[in-house]
């Protein structure tokens, strides 16, 4: 039985937790494994501050209930076998603590190329975490999963996560403005983006 197979029959919620636990991959301090419906408290919490929620969301929290019946079935839904993608928990190895997520997954508006994403709570800012990870997953994309490009896109006024995506690799290619039904109620000038981009030279 496959994973859209256990969807259909059984809900996402349910089962989806019961064929995805297990360590995607590990880096020095950190590894990562599939996200899991028992892992909304902990998304609500790092959806709770307002500084990691500011290029996001203006700093608004996604409530409880939302994480719980619209996003986590909606994030549970990437998930396949091979190659891998989706969202996925990022624990320290030291001593096993939830310090957010990484993602790997159809660009939004170019499908045809896998976006990079991560969402870290502040404690675990500044110490290179972001960019380990996402070193890793550029490096097993390409050699072992057989992705031909990366991208990933950020405001503009995010240059922590520009920093990130020129440290992992990526180049610079584009601006563009993000459209209102993604950021609503957002000025034009504040939804300004940038993308991101690296190809597989093994490829």
């Amino acid at each position: 039985m496959n994973l859209n197979t256990l969807i259909v029959r059984h809900g996402i919620l349910h089962k989806l937790a019961l064929v995805t636990n297990e360590i995607v991959l590990k880096t020095g301090r950190l590894y990562l494994r599939p996200l899991m419906a028992e892992d909304a408290p902990q998304l609500f919490e790092l959806d709770s501050d307002p500084e990691v929620m500011r290029f996001i969301s203006k700093g608004q929290p996604n409530p409880l209930l939302k994480i719980q019946n619209e996003i986590l079935p909606r994030v549970l839904t990437f998930y396949r076998s091979w190659p891998p993608q989706g969202f996925w928990a990022a624990h320290t190895r030291q001593d096993e603590q939830f310090i957010g997520w990484f993602h790997l997954r159809p660009d939004f508006l170019t499908p045809d190329e896998m976006e990079l994403g991560y969402r870290l709570k502040r404690s675990a800012w500044g110490k290179g975490l972001a960019t380990e990870a996402s070193l890793a997953i550029v490096k097993k994309s390409f050699e072992q999963w057989g992705y031909y490009k990366i991208s990933a896109r950020t405001l503009v006024v995010n240059l922590a996560s520009q920093r990130v995506m020129q440290k992992a690799g990526l180049k610079f290619e584009a601006e563009f403005f993000w459209s209102e039904r993604v950021l609503p109620g957002w000025a034009q000038e504040e939804r300004r983006a940038v993308k991101y981009g690296l190809a597989n030279a093994l490829a």
